[in-house]
This record gives C-alpha cells, sequence and structure tokens, in this order.
C-alpha cells in the first residue's frame, strides 16, 4: 500500500531514533495530555448534564408541568374549569389541588412545610410523589377513628422523628380570632405514608393530605387553591401555557414548570457553559505540549526536511508533514481521552462512587448523563484545537533554507 509522502513521513517523524529519546517521550506526554483534558471535560460536562437532567425529572415528579391558579384567590365551581382544560392538545391528566404553608410539630420538634391537599386518584396522574412511598400506604389518607392522614416526606420523619401510625400536630398562623387576638388553629394528623423523593427540599418541607382535609383545615369550604395539569411532552409547556391563558383569560393565572423555574436552570446552564471555557483551557495547555514537540521535531529533522526540499518537495508538502503528526497527536489523545471519558462516566453512574449531602447539593448522589452532542463538540473542539497549534511549527519548517543544514556536508 503506498501512502502518500506527507502521510508516510508524518509517521515515521512519531518515532525518534534511537540515539535520541526525547522527541518520542514527548509525543506520548502530548497525547497524554490532549488525553486528559477531554477526559476531564467530558466527566465534568456530563455530571453537569446528569445534575440537570436529575433535578430537572425530581422537581417535575414532585410538580405538575403546568398550573393553573386565579388572581382573586381560591377557584369556586372548578368542575367545568377542569373539564375544559382536559380537552386542550397535550394535556393527558388534570387534578385539583390545595396548599398553604403551615408548621407541623411533634413533641418539641417543629418544622415549616407546605400542606397539599390532593385527589389520590388524580394525583396519580399529574405528579409522581405517590410513586415514591416508601413505607405505609395512601389510601389510610382517609384516616382513622376521625384523625385524618397524612404523607410526609423521609427527611421530615427522621427531623420529627415519627414513622407511620403515628399523630403528629398541624399548625396554621391562619387561625381564628380570641379575647387575645388571633389564635393559630391546630389540627392532629396520624401518618399514612412516607415518601422519598431523593430532593430535600421536598423531602424534608412538603406533606400531603386528602383535599377534603385540607380544606376543612384551611376553611376553604367547596373551592381548591389551583388545578394541576399533566403534558404528553414537558418542552411543550410554554406552548401549552400561552394557549391555556388565551382559552381561559383574566383573573386566570397560568404558569409552567420552566416559568417556576427559571433562575435555577438558568443558572445550571450558565455554570455548564463557565465550566466548558475553563476546562477548554486543559486542551489548549496539551496543545503547548503540541507546539513544542513539532518545534524539537523540525529542529532534529533539518536536514531531512532540506534533503526533501532539494527532491522536489513543496512548501505546501513540507507544511502538510508537521501538520498530519500534530493532527495525529491530536485525534489519539482525543480518541483515548473519549474512551477514559466515558469509562470514567459509566462507572461514576453505575456504581455511585461518589455520594452527596442531600441537604447541600438536592440530590444525595453524584449523577452522571452522558450526551452525545457533548462527546461530538468536546472531541470537534480538541482536534481544531490539536491542528491550529500545528500551524506554526509547520510553516517554520516549511520556511527553512535547504541550503543551511547542507553546507558543511
Amino acid at each position: 500500500m503506498n501512502l502518500p509522502y506527507p502521510l508516510f513521513i508524518a509517521l515515521r517523524y512519531l518515532k525518534s531514533k534511537r540515539q535520541n529519546r526525547g522527541v518520542s517521550f514527548n509525543t506520548i506526554i502530548s497525547i497524554s495530555g490532549v488525553a486528559v483534558g477531554v477526559m476531564a471535560l467530558l466527566v465534568v460536562l456530563s455530571v453537569m448534564s446528569g445534575f440537570r437532567e436529575d433535578l430537572q425529572k425530581k422537581i417535575l415528579g414532585a410538580n405538575a408541568h403546568a398550573i393553573v391558579e386565579s388572581y382573586r384567590g381560591p377557584i369556586d365551581n372548578y368542575a367545568p374549569l377542569i373539564a375544559k382544560l382536559s380537552r386542550v392538545p397535550h394535556v393527558v391528566s388534570v387534578s385539583p389541588f390545595v396548599i398553604g404553608q403551615v408548621m407541623v410539630t411533634s413533641g418539641n420538634r417543629a418544622h415549616g412545610v407546605f400542606l397539599r391537599g390532593i385527589d389520590p386518584v388524580s394525583e396519580y396522574g399529574t405528579t409522581d410523589i405517590l410513586k415514591h412511598i416508601v413505607s405505609g400506604s395512601p389510601g389510610d389518607l382517609m384516616g382513622k377513628d376521625g384523625v385524618p392522614g397524612i404523607i410526609i416526606g423521609s427527611e421530615l420523619s427522621s427531623m420529627l422523628g415519627v414513622t407511620t401510625g403515628e399523630k403528629i400536630n398541624i399548625v396554621s398562623p391562619e387561625g381564628e380570632m380570641g379575647p387575645l387576638g388571633m389564635l393559630p388553629k391546630v389540627r392532629q394528623f396520624r401518618v399514612a405514608a412516607i415518601f422519598e423523593m431523593g430532593m430535600f427540599e421536598y423531602d424534608s418541607s412538603l406533606v400531603l393530605t386528602d383535599m377534603k382535609d385540607a380544606r376543612n383545615f384551611f376553611g376553604l369550604g367547596d373551592s381548591i387553591s389551583g388545578i394541576e395539569l399533566r403534558l404528553d411532552d414537558i418542552y411543550k409547556a410554554p406552548e401549552v401555557r400561552k394557549s391555556v391563558a388565551a382559552m381561559l383569560g383574566f383573573p386566570y393565572d397560568v404558569r409552567d414548570w420552566m416559568q417556576m423555574n427559571r433562575n435555577l436552570f438558568s443558572a445550571l446552564n450558565l455554570e455548564k457553559f463557565a465550566m466548558f471555557i475553563i476546562l477548554i483551557l486543559i486542551v489548549l495547555v496539551a496543545s503547548f505540549n503540541i507546539v513544542s514537540t513539532l518545534m524539537m521535531s523540525v529542529m532534529e529533522k533539518q536536514k531531512e526536511i532540506a534533503i526533501l526540499k532539494t527532491m522536489g518537495a513543496t512548501h505546501q508538502g513540507i507544511m502538510a508533514i508537521f501538520m498530519l503528526q500534530g493532527l495525529f497527536i491530536g485525534l489519539v489523545g482525543t480518541l483515548l481521552g473519549v474512551t477514559g471519558g466515558y469509562i470514567l462516566g459509566r462507572l461514576l453512574n453505575d456504581y455511585q462512587l461518589i455520594k452527596l449531602p442531600a441537604d447541600v447539593y438536592y440530590l444525595s448522589k453524584l449523577p452522571v448523563k452522558m450526551k452525545l452532542v457533548d462527546f461530538l463538540v468536546v472531541s470537534a473542539s480538541a482536534v481544531a484545537i490539536s491542528f491550529i497549534s500545528t500551524i506554526y511549527p509547520s510553516y517554520y519548517a516549511a520556511k527553512l533554507d535547504p541550503a543551511e543544514p547542507l553546507r558543511y556536508e
């Protein structure tokens, strides 16, 4: 097989002469530098993507894709509204809810939470909370002995030191007027079940009860706080929000999950972009190794370059030799980095090697989500940087005067 002479010579130049092992060693260092940079960049981007996706999954697991509320407060006569919303394109389930901020106490322990009143039947369709029950049964929400049931998160259960079957008190600051002023409203609930979403914010600050009991506690009568919508495509939420808002008009307020968590996901996207810019500097540092390796190769091969020129090699041919040499270093380093990044990502994801404090990072484990687009962008960037770093050494080699190295031969 006859290779073009620039490619043939470039492959030969990757190997050093026996009396000088420096260039081949530098070639290994250059390849290793590119590989480490690419691997680090891929792992970090995969972790950032995994963190965003896992956080998004948990948020959407505990919340609906869109909610409808009223500027005037509680919604009365909501049955026709639910029927109308059920016919909206992309809406697969609809559920009414009641929500309010309260304090839950057990003994001398207390914690502020959101009390959400739900319809257990329709709640299965709009959120995933009831699918994450780890103890007890949602069927016990109906209560026993006149005490209504309640579902709490695993973190809240630990904070209060209670488990299924035990009683807790719910305290609302909006009570009734008494002789001494406003008196808080207190009601006893029995823990029917415990859920675990894997996100500290929900596992510690959200409790669920039957909507009828929540209405009675908040004094809403037959009214509700709002209506939850679940969609067949979460990324259709802005489109559905606009169509529902146009259909209902004032006084209804429609919000989707992107709006309600805009600051969080914008910060995550910005952080991922910043990490890409910062870590691409590792590949830039590795490219300096490629420059130094090629410059050493040019200095060592001056006589060979001169002979090639006297044999008819063009400036473009000489440049192609060293460009191909540097490009080969970049390609091999990128291939090794991609392989190493994929293997390390799989190890982190499958074996959960790194645990996280859930109260700090919202998540209990380090999530990894490897995306093809991240691998393609990183690979293309690494190869492009490696190729650009070959331009100056190749130009320097091409402009060498063949007479100088051969003068004393």
